[in-house]
């Protein structure tokens, strides 16, 4: 199993009701994948670099996880699917070089 930092933006125009429920969709999705999170992270409103379907920001959540990479694209393109989510970004995250000393 490989570590992952998943990067979603969500629609601003969510209430907290609507955020929590796309939370736990998510949550349940990359538990459906067999990922372990191990950290999250939700940065929250912020700016958005070009609009998005014509929105200038977006709410950010950030998971760093660990699970099979035969799994990967299919996370991302279930996790897009979603009406309110606007991008996501898998990234694999480098495993630390070992030097001999």
């Amino acid at each position: 199993m490989r570590k992952y930092e998943v990067n979603i933006i969500l629609s601003p125009n969510l209430d907290q009701s609507q955020l929590a429920l796309e939370k736990e969709i998510i949550g349940k999705a990359l538990e459906a994948f067999g990922a372990r999170v191990e950290k999250v992270e939700e940065w929250g409103l912020r700016r958005l670099a070009y609009p998005i379907v014509k929105d200038t920001q977006g709410y950010f959540l950030w998971y760093q996880v660990e699970m099979p990479e035969d799994r990967v694209n299919n996370l991302a393109r279930e996790l897009r699917l979603r009406d309110n989510v606007r991008r996501v970004m898998v990234v694999k995250t480098q495993e630390p070089l070992l030097t001999k000393a």
